[in-house]
């Protein structure tokens, strides 16, 4: 066993880096740690992805499938405002839960980023839920 001790960060391919980061940092409010080449290195919190140049990027959910996405949590204080923000910006929510079972609860929206990466947003509430424990 590896005993790796936590995630150091994640990698979203997008087409344009600058339409990226315009989106990322301008309309999410997540923080641009360094750009070098083909990468724009990103903070959220205490967590870090980057946004790579992918020559092929990967459109994996068909439609509004959701499947395939990353998820940022917000505060509840938030999530109503953000939702607003998203809608000005004509960005649009295709779907929208409550979850009160399975691993994470909370109020969620799914929508697409400019290179059709599913994005989610969630005001969790309860989670992780493991295997075994009440859901």
């Amino acid at each position: 066993m590896l005993n790796i001790a936590d995630v150091l960060h994640f990698t979203i391919p997008v087409k344009d880096l600058d339409r990226s980061e315009q989106f990322y940092v301008g309309l999410l409010g997540l923080q641009r740690v360094r750009r070098t080449g083909h990468m724009l290195f990103m903070r959220c919190g205490s967590a870090n992805f980057v946004l790579t140049l992918s020559e092929n990027p990967i459109d994996p959910n068909k439609g509004d499938r959701h499947e395939i996405h990353t998820a940022f949590q917000l505060t509840a204080e938030n999530y109503d405002s953000a939702k607003q923000t998203l809608a000005a910006h004509n960005v649009r929510i295709f779907k929208e839960e409550d979850r009160r079972s399975g691993t994470f609860h909370g109020r969620s929206a799914y929508f697409h980023d400019p290179d059709r990466n599913v994005i989610e947003i969630i005001d969790l509430v309860r989670g992780p839920v493991f295997e075994g424990q009440d859901a």
